[in-house]
């Protein structure tokens, strides 16, 4: 079954259509397409986030457990800095992104409700000799997020912070309307935004005061029909939709932002370097851009010649490109930029090769 968003009853209240999106109940919309679409381009919108999974781990322990599990080097990461990583297996295959945040006293696991369970079950089994105690939190912790061009204006009036003074991802105590939370920066695809923790009892609260904040400055809620459109413009995967467990990081292009080639051994490591000393994968993530007006479903297969070689994983409309704009993955020799393919309803042609973006929210840079 779906996982509820905790202001379910409130979206349906303001008329929003809620559906599914990566394993939960959330806005798909509040209104028409183009005015939530503005009001990410042009001021600021408002989302619902509460599709993630909160872990946090204390212990003297806790960043050297973690590195040792996670494919990104977040060892010596400061509080107050966050890291986004990979989970794998064995094999090398993504069993989770988790995004990593530095506290004083502790770490925050970020990842998603979808796989929640599966994810504490294998937190729980490499703690062996170290002193580290896991809590899973998501009964405690939601998450807000506000983007757009007038995101620094809307933040500075809502809690005195300043935008520039966070590095990317970086993060901070505050308090809105005296709420405390926990503003942290991203900037998907460059836009300018800002993700709010918070205690899930305060919530409701805190939407209403960031909606009133949004609408002052020309802005308001979006859903995840619209977000989708913005992440996929943005050449921004999201996780359980354009990699999962059946591709490894390099396939799903999430080297250069969720992979430390430095640091020391992890889960999987064997098999990334074996890829990476390969030089090449024989499939790769690609953004695509789709001729005429009918779109693929998701899972749609892409052929070259009345050969497959590849595969749709999700599409959306794109205002910017006046069509129609999907990832999915290619095979060695089709998937290059410029590439033709077909699809049984028509073609589609690849505008990049994934690029090392980071997925659900941001284009995120190391720190």
């Amino acid at each position: 079954m779906p996982i509820p968003t905790p202001l379910q009853e409130r979206h349906e209240k303001a008329g929003a259509k809620l559906a599914e999106y990566f394993g939960c109940v959330l806005p798909e919309r509040f209104g028409e397409f183009a005015e939530e679409y503005r009001r990410a381009r042009e001021a600021v919108a408002l989302t619902d986030k509460n599709y993630r999974a909160w872990f946090s781990f204390t212990g003297p322990d806790r960043a050297r457990y973690l590195n040792a599990i996670l494919t990104n080097d977040v060892r010596d990461l400061a509080p107050g800095r966050a890291l986004p990583s990979l989970l794998l297996n064995p094999q090398g295959h993504i069993l989770a992104e988790v995004e990593t945040l530095a506290l004083a006293e502790s770490m925050l696991g970020v990842s998603y409700a979808l796989i929640r369970e599966k994810l504490a079950a294998t937190f729980e089994r490499y703690i062996i000799m170290d002193d580290v105690t896991m809590e899973d939190a998501i009964e405690r912790m939601g998450a807000l997020g506000l983007e757009g061009p007038k995101t620094a204006a809307a933040l500075e009036e809502l809690c005195g912070l300043e935008l520039d003074s966070l590095p990317e991802l970086g993060h901070a105590e505050t308090k809105v309307g005296g709420i405390p939370c926990r503003v942290q920066r991203r900037s998907p695809g460059g836009a300018a935004g800002v993700d709010f923790i918070v205690e899930r009892g305060m919530l409701g609260g805190l939407w209403d005061r960031l909606e009133a904040a949004a609408r002052k400055h020309g802005g308001g809620p979006i859903g995840y029909a619209t977000l989708s459109a913005l992440r996929l413009q943005a050449g921004i995967p999201w996780f359980s939709y354009d990699f999962d467990e059946t591709v490894i990081p390099q396939e799903a292009g999430l080297e250069e932002t969720h992979i430390s080639f430095t640091k020391g051994c992890y889960v999987g490591q064997e098999i990334v370097e074996r890829v990476r000393s390969r030089g090449h994968v024989n499939r790769r993530r690609v953004l695509l851009e789709f001729t005429g007006s009918k779109a693929p479903e998701r899972g749609a297969k892409l052929f070259a010649e009345g050969k497959e070689v590849g595969h749709v994983t999700r599409v959306a409309y794109s205002p910017a490109h006046g069509r129609n704009l999907g990832m999915g993955y290619l095979r060695q020799g089709h998937n290059a930029a410029g590439s033709e393919v077909e699809w049984e309803a028509g073609k589609a042609r690849v505008i990049e090769i994934a690029a090392g973006k980071t997925s659900a929210s941001a284009a995120e840079a190391k720190s």
